[in-house]
């Protein structure tokens, strides 16, 4: 079966990591050095095990568009959205045996390194949700 793993940041997060300064500590070289490698190795993990699909970052929310409808019509709001603290940063899909075994994988997640002293905009998490296949198939959940 296939999980998506969705991971969540925020602007400010993001700037964070291309060293503007926010207020908190930016992340230095060598913090998204120990970044990329902790991120390199796991998903290199997932590739040997045979459960790796696929995996993304994504842009910072400020090169985001949200298409929503207003007296009927489509409305296009450029990104960030200041009522939206934290948006999805990234996604990596397995495909592995069961939930438990998707939720072991993403509970790894929780050891990314950061700078010292870093404040992030909310709590840690992740959300972990099957991928829908054919309506026969989503039968068994």
């Amino acid at each position: 079966m296939k999980y998506m793993i969705m991971m969540y940041g925020s602007q400010r997060e993001y700037d964070m990591l291309v060293g503007r300064d926010t207020g908190t500590p930016a992340w230095s070289p060598e913090d998204l050095a120990a970044l990329h490698e902790f991120m390199t190795k796991w998903n290199e993990e997932l590739v040997a095990s045979g459960e790796f699909v696929e995996a993304r970052g994504l842009d910072a929310p400020a090169h985001t568009r949200r298409v929503q409808l207003r007296d009927g019509a489509p409305v296009v709001t450029d990104g960030p959205y200041p009522e939206t603290q934290e948006v999805l940063a990234g996604y990596t899909i397995v495909d592995c045996a069961d939930f438990d075994r998707a939720t072991e994988i993403a509970a790894r997640l929780a050891d990314t390194p950061h700078p010292e002293g870093a404040v992030l905009d909310h709590d840690w998490y992740v959300d972990i949700r099957p991928i829908a296949g054919p309506p026969e198939a989503d039968a068994d959940l």
